[in-house]
């Protein structure tokens, strides 16, 4: 081999230093993404785990609670059928607000295993919205609340009006609209839905006058397992899950959710739908029956225009 001159020695060193120069900045670069990975991992255990905490109380608390009412009803007397209508009503918001919570929590577990997909049917918009309302009557009687539903979509001669999409996500979606709009009203407040119809899109904005969401906490309503207020001593019930659902649920119909925010003055989340091209046959109707009288849907906190 022929013998290297000085320089051409203190060239290849330079080269050298300078190729682990590089190496060293290459595994510097990736031993700081690696941090910030098990910075996530660590944030997503510690989320996961608040959130079976306080999934765990959003479970329990409403089976004792029919538990221990329906205890009750077995023990009051036959004349006192005033207590036993009472007790009853509070029996059905538990079971109705532990069905809710079960709802999200399955499709947040098929989104999870990505084994949620559209299934579409011809929806009836109207019957179906005022159905998501009816089922948070009770909760919005305990605040005083008024609904005012504006339909503003032309009726058929039957009051009906059909729109392609799927019929269970969607209802999911506005019930977890409505929900929030209930919760962070202030009482003997109103919330006001608009639906119109757009080209072939569906808009649908629920309108709460509440406290309002901050600038800093818009940042997390999208986000699975976070909640705005997730204190301990935290007023609202509620997971985490519901608006990182709608998210989802929005995205899967190709749609988009938007938040216009007023602190103090409330909230109002608006989602656009598109139309989907299926071709279909199966129509969707609500079976809340109870909730019905004559065919109609019997309420004494809507007023819909």
């Amino acid at each position: 081999m022929k013998d290297l001159t000085d320089k051409q020695l203190i060239d290849e060193l330079k080269k050298r230093f300078n190729q682990n120069k590089e190496t060293l900045k290459e595994v510097q670069k990736l031993n700081q993404e690696l941090r910030k990975v098990n910075k996530k991992l660590e944030d997503s255990e510690s989320l996961k785990s608040h959130f079976i905490s306080n999934i765990t109380n959003e479970i329990i608390n409403p089976f004792a609670s029919i538990l221990a009412l329906s205890k009750n009803i077995l023990s009051v007397d036959k004349e006192n059928w005033k207590k036993v209508i009472s007790m009853v009503s509070l029996i059905y918001s538990e079971a109705f607000n532990l069905d809710f919570q079960f709802r999200n929590i399955f499709v947040a577990a098929k989104l999870e295993a990505g084994e949620i997909f559209p299934e579409i049917i011809n929806v009836n918009v109207k019957q179906l919205i005022e159905s998501v309302i009816e089922s948070f009557k009770y909760d919005s009687k305990k605040k005083k609340l008024k609904t005012i539903l504006n339909f503003n979509i032309p009726l058929t001669e039957d009051k009906s009006f059909f729109f392609k999409t799927d019929y269970e996500k969607f209802k999911l979606i506005l019930s977890n609209l409505m929900s929030n709009a209930v919760k962070y009203s202030y009482n003997n407040g109103t919330i006001e839905i608009n639906v119109s119809l757009e080209n072939r899109d569906i808009i649908i904005s629920v309108r709460d006058h509440g406290e309002g969401i901050s600038p800093e906490n818009q940042k997390i309503i999208f986000d699975r397992f976070r909640r705005v207020d997730s204190g301990i001593n935290s007023l609202h019930r509620g997971h985490g899950l519901g608006l990182s659902i709608n998210k989802a649920l929005v995205d899967l119909l190709n749609g988009d959710i938007s938040i216009e925010n007023n602190m103090d003055k409330g909230a109002c989340f608006t989602v656009r739908v598109p139309e989907n091209d299926a071709e279909i046959s199966g129509f969707g109707f609500d079976g809340n029956g109870i909730f019905f009288e004559d065919g109609e849907l019997f309420s004494d906190n809507i007023e819909t225009f």
